[in-house]
């Protein structure tokens, strides 16, 4: 239940991330490298303090090769991400930057044969019917918002190759270490990108950085890898989807969008679906992580 709630709260903040990328006054891009660098400082200290740092020499080259790709995965991500937000609506990037709640899982379904019970599919059809709902009204396809949400898709996917690099992480090294080492794996590319694409790099309001970087890459992506290699690929999935859940409730009360009857019912659908997702009719394993 722990490993649960700590994937919950870890989505819940990462909801934030939008409205801090847009708060920036620099690229988005760029946003994304601050959001690494400033946090890695922070993450060495406390993988160094793990009680498992005295333990690193023991970690196989392999293990720490499979983070580091998952760093320049998220990096990949984040760049696409934080540029897809400027391109499309709030709602587009929410909806399609969460494709990885369904390709996370199709990976273990149909890669990593961790095959779903009856419950996992019901799960998963309730949240996906749960998302449209929740989000039907707002987002919208349009040649205007294509290339943003194209940048959203595929933000996601390589979302998806993150969660897969970070779950072969099975206890040997510490949450922090993990984090630690994708985080500075990440950091150069987005700065490379960021000066290459000609953003403006250094802010003038360190605020939305700084709570950038401790909101959702120490707290929120923390609590994420902690998580990942805990629970199944499908309750890893579905738990993504607090994200939109989240970002409609911020909408509600801090911008006065009213949610209607039909947001209201995918926000319990999605809720139901997470409920139904942890009861399997059969063990489910996690996606191999050797």
């Amino acid at each position: 239940m722990r490993d649960l709630v700590a994937l919950l709260v870890g989505n819940a903040v990462l909801a934030l991330g939008p409205w801090l990328v847009r708060l920036a006054d620099v690229g988005p891009v760029a946003a994304g490298f601050w959001r690494l660098a400033l946090a890695l400082p922070v993450l060495a200290v406390l993988a160094l303090r793990s009680r498992r740092a005295a333990a690193v020499q023991a970690v196989p080259p392999t293990l720490w090769g499979a983070l580091a790709i998952g760093g320049l995965f998220f990096a990949a991500d984040l760049a696409l991400w934080h540029a897809g937000i400027h391109q499309t609506r709030l709602a587009n990037a929410t909806l399609f930057g969460n494709v990885t709640s369904f390709t996370y899982p199709l990976y273990a379904f149909l890669i990593a044969r961790a095959w779903p019970g009856p419950n996992q599919r019901r799960a998963l059809l309730l949240a996906g019917a749960g998302v449209l709902l929740l989000l039907g009204r707002s987002y919208e396809v349009s040649a205007k918002t294509f290339a943003g949400d194209l940048l959203c898709i595929g933000a996601g996917l390589c979302y998806t190759g993150y969660l897969v690099a970070i779950a072969r992480n099975d206890g040997r090294v510490s949450s922090m270490a993990a984090l630690a080492v994708s985080t500075a794996a990440g950091v150069l590319p987005l700065l490379g990108v960021a000066l290459w694409l000609k953003e403006a790099v250094w802010p003038q309001d360190w605020l939305p950085l700084l709570a950038l970087a401790g909101g959702s890459q120490l707290l929120g992506q923390g609590l994420i890898v902690y998580s990942v290699g805990r629970l199944p690929p499908a309750v890893v999935g579905i738990s993504l989807l607090v994200q939109p859940v989240v970002a409609a409730t911020i909408g509600w009360v801090g911008y006065g969008e009213r949610l209607g009857l039909l947001d209201l019912v995918g926000a319990v659908a999605i809720a139901v679906a997470l409920v139904l997702v942890r009861r399997p009719d059969r063990p489910v394993a996690a996606v191999p992580t050797g």
